[in-house]
């Protein structure tokens, strides 16, 4: 049996067939949330900032990197209208570049994922399961391996979702 709340803790304890406690067996917790990270005012966990953060940024760090999102930095400031408008423009050059790239007849294709035959029935539709395809482990590798002494800021690089291409729209 396992028991508890997803914010909060959770605990197990061997059951029966049935689900009956099994005897001289008790309820032991085996996680607990963490402490909000000092300072957060999101509710994200120490893992969230981990890597949402730019101390954590890899070197020549993708355009697409949702630690450069526009709209990200501006609700990390406070500004959540600027952050609001930021989102809905992000949105709209997204719907705006699939609209023309289904009017020229061109398909997506996921730069670091590929299309698996397996089709999952959920409640809304069918849903098409991708997987990961290696291509950004190389990615990662060849540019961690090279000679690259030019270390660019990371907060220079101009947010892009843009990762399978150049976009329509650009």
């Amino acid at each position: 049996m396992i028991t508890g709340k997803w914010n909060k803790s959770l605990s197990c304890q061997p059951c029966d067939q049935e689900g009956d406690p099994l005897p001289g067996t008790e309820l032991k917790e085996i996680w607990r949330v963490a402490p909000a990270p000092q300072g957060d005012k999101y509710q994200y966990t120490q893992f969230a900032h981990k890597i949402n953060s730019f101390d954590t940024a890899p070197k020549k760090l993708l355009a697409s990197d949702s630690r450069l999102r526009p709209d990200r930095y501006a609700l990390e400031k406070g500004d959540m209208s600027k952050s609001g408008a930021e989102k809905s423009r992000l949105e709209e050059q997204q719907r705006a570049e699939k609209r023309t790239r289904e009017a020229k007849g061109e398909q997506f294709t996921p730069r670091w994922f590929n299309l698996t035959d397996v089709v999952s029935p959920t409640p809304w539709g069918d849903l098409e399961i991708y997987e990961y395809n290696g291509k950004y482990t190389e990615h990662r590798a060849a540019i961690d391996g090279s000679d690259v002494t030019d270390e660019t800021n990371v907060t220079s690089v101009k947010f892009s979702p843009w990762q399978y291409g150049r976009s329509s729209s650009q």
